[in-house]
């Protein structure tokens, strides 16, 4: 009994190139898929977030609304000293918002000023720029 030696079946061993389109087949899917799952997790997200953000919207309202009474019930407590009216209650009230209004502008103003453009970025495009250039 003579044990016949045969070369290498063609079905068994796969070649280089049919290698490198499973892989980049695989890579393919895999791609699509982290990307539907990412496309998922942001739905979810912008769910919460808009939930989130409506009800910062309605705490806002409510607060600008409870700002308005508290000066309204501020303006007819002045009303009620002796030296002071009703116009001059309200008044002071205003006052009152326009000095802290005042104070808050000029703060913002110069925190404004502070803002600087990103130095360092700019300096590494620019350098980028001038590396794809040369080639």
């Amino acid at each position: 009994m003579a044990h016949r030696v045969t070369g290498p079946q063609i079905d068994d061993e796969p070649t280089i190139g049919r290698l490198i389109v499973d892989a980049t087949s695989d890579l393919s899917d895999l791609i699509r898929s982290e990307i539907e799952l990412a496309k998922s997790e942001v739905r979810v997200s912008i769910k919460v977030g808009g939930l989130g953000a409506a009800l910062l919207a309605v705490a806002a309202f409510l607060g600008a609304l409870a700002l308005i009474m508290l000066s309204v019930a501020l303006a007819f407590l002045l009303a009620k000293l002796p030296v002071v009216g009703l116009f001059l209650g309200f008044l002071i009230v205003f006052l009152l918002y326009a000095i802290v209004a005042g104070v808050l502008a000029l703060v913002g103003v110069k925190k404004l000023k502070r803002v600087r453009a990103p130095e360092k970025t700019i300096a590494a495009v620019k350098s980028n720029k001038q590396v794809l250039k040369r080639g």
